[in-house]
Parts: C-alpha cells; structure tokens; sequence
C-alpha cells in the first residue's frame, strides 16, 4: 500500500494520531510502517496538548550531579533563581529523561549502579525507585517522547577505566520495572552526561568517548534512532566540537548543543528531522564545562559546570540564533548534573 504526505494513522503503540511527511521530492513509495527519514517518509505525532494546559508551565528540573543529592527546578518561560525540588538518594550522574508527568534518571559515580529513580515533575520531593538498567554505567546521553525513554552509551564500569559503552536501554516512563535492550551504538561513546535532543519519532546521541584510559579519544560523531523501533543507531553528522559534557536539549524541530571553548563555551545547533552537520549558534556567558541544559518548546537552558565550578544558568531562544542571557542561579554549585523538563521536543 502506497502511503502519500498528509495522510493520518492512529498509533496503536503509543496511542496517539500521526501524520505522514516526506521531503519536497517524496515520490510515494512507502509502505505503511514508514522508512523513518523526510526522504523516503516517516510518520510523526500530531501534537495536541501542552505542558502549559497540564502543568501551568513548563518546569526545567536539574538533577543531582558529582557529589550532589540536591534537585533544582525553574519556571522555563520565566527568569530567576532555582527552587529546591528535593533530595535524590545518590549522587546520579548518569542519565535523564522525562514525560510530561514524570522524570527518570540513574547513573552514579564512582559506584556505576544499575539503579533508576523517578519524580513526578510537578510536584517536589525525593525519589522513587524505577527499576535498573541493562548495564551498570554512567555519564550517557538520553532522549525520550511522550512514552518511551531511551538511554545511550556511557562508561561502563564492566570495561577498562573509561572505556565507551555502545549499549542503548528503553523504558516505558508510565510504568516501573527494568530497561530492556533497544540495540547499540554505532560508535561505542561515554562521558555525555547532559541529555540529547529528541523530536516526537527521532533521538539524537552527541559526542563523547572512544577507547580506554590512557588512549580515551573524544569524538564528534552525531548519531540517532527511531524512537519508537528498535535497532541500531545510524550516522547523523559531526558536531562542531570534540568536547563532551557540555549539555544539549531541544524542542521538536531543533537541537542546541554546547561546545568547548574558554572563557565562554560556544554553542551549536542541528534540525533534528535532516541529517547534517551541527552549525554556530551563538556563545553561552561561562565557559559551561560540565555543564547541563533542558528545553521547552522556545527556549534552551544551560546550567552549572564551569571550571572552577558555578551556579549560573543561561538560555537561548532555539529558534534563533545568538549568544546566551543570564537566567537566574541554582541553589549551589554543581557539575555533572542532568537536566530535563516536561516540555521539551520529544513531547
């Protein structure tokens, strides 16, 4: 059965309506399950609800980080200070995704646990357990829409010192229990705590590392999945930058990616539906190592990191371009820490 742009479905998995678009020279060829690129044609949720109907806003939630229990929130349409939401039962520094109700993480340093935790975003408060990851590890990148979230490559404590894990896990954010195996990275690829970039049907894995200490070579490869499926990931581009830890979120049309550079960290962007390298966007106010951001559907934030670590937090209007605002200060000093928000673009 042929299958032309515009045409709708309704997604027996995920529960939601799709639509089907295909690029300016899309011919008509494709079969009902859609080949997943704007080229050959790819199925998309119609979004038709929003964090500011459900929740009055969307909340950025910044969680944990070395040596940190402590979970920050803000209001991302606003400016101002963070709130302490709660305390986390570990310092996490591995993963984390969200819903639009809830927020997963796990991942701790030095330990490497298998554990998840979750929040409920709207509220405050500690955490409740989730279940455990497939691989204990950390400091991986992650993406998520509005059922399935999907954790990517890490350091795994089960390799040599620093060595880049290609293990990719999914869970399904409304229930509890353990990650189950999605497949892997096509570049085995650590030490990117601060998130990803999502739309509704693709997620996008940035930087990090290749090879064991002394030999740990920093990459700039780019690659993504197909949310929903499972397999392996495919090459997306290259990132401006070699330089991990530095944060990335998005909203569904466009991801922002922090970069290196000192005294102010530069940022770069990418359109998530096309593939292609990442290009300029503008610089933040810091320098932002270890840094992390989270996203509504308008604006980027960046937080904490720094060398010697700070509590600032910065942000970007994602569909322009240009340099970083000050925002408003965390509750303290932190670094590694993972954002996430209820609003951002895999939703």
């Amino acid at each position: 059965m042929t299958i032309k742009p515009g045409a709708f479905r309704f997604n027996t998995d995920s529960m939601k309506l799709e639509i089907f678009r295909g690029s300016a020279n899309y011919e008509g060829s494709a079969s009902m399950a859609g080949i997943g690129t704007l080229a050959a044609g790819q199925w998309e949720e119609i979004q038709a609800t929003s964090p500011e109907v459900q929740t009055g806003g969307t909340r950025g939630v910044i969680v944990c980080g070395r040596g940190e229990t402590g979970i920050d929130y803000v209001n991302m349409s606003s400016t101002g200070n963070a709130i302490s939401f709660g305390t986390a039962t570990d310092d996490y520094e591995g993963f984390a995704l969200a819903s639009r109700t809830r927020g997963v993480f796990g991942g701790n340093h030095p330990n490497y646990s298998t554990n998840m935790k979750f929040i409920t975003i709207s509220s405050t408060g500690g955490d409740t357990t989730f279940g455990d990851m497939t691989v204990a590890r950390r400091s991986m990148g992650s993406c998520a829409n509005s059922t399935r979230g999907v954790l990517m490559g890490g350091l795994d404590n089960t390799s040599p010192s620093y060595a880049g894990s290609n293990v990719i896990d999914y869970i399904t954010i409304a229930s509890t229990g353990d990650a189950v195996n999605f497949g892997d990275l096509y570049s085995g690829s650590g030490n990117h705590t601060g998130g990803g970039w999502a739309s509704s049907t693709r997620g996008i894995h940035l930087c990090g590392t290749t090879g064991t200490t002394p030999n740990t070579s920093s990459t700039n490869i780019i690659q993504y999945i197909t949310i929903s499926t499972l397999g392996n990931s495919a090459d997306f581009g290259d990132a401006q930058s070699t330089t991990p830890n530095r944060g990335s979120s998005s909203n569904s049309v466009r991801g922002i990616h922090g970069d290196g550079g000192s005294p102010v960290g530069a940022l770069s962007y990418g359109t998530i539906a096309t593939l292609g390298n990442a290009v300029d966007f503008g610089d933040l106010l810091y320098d932002a190592a270890y840094s992390t951001s989270a996203a509504s559907s308008t604006r980027s934030i960046f937080a904490g990191g720094g060398t010697p670590n700070v509590d600032t937090i910065n942000y970007v209007q994602i569909m322009s371009t240009g340099n970083a605002v000050d925002f408003g200060n965390l509750t303290g000093t932190r670094r590694l820490s993972m954002g996430i928000s209820n609003g951002h673009g895999g939703l």
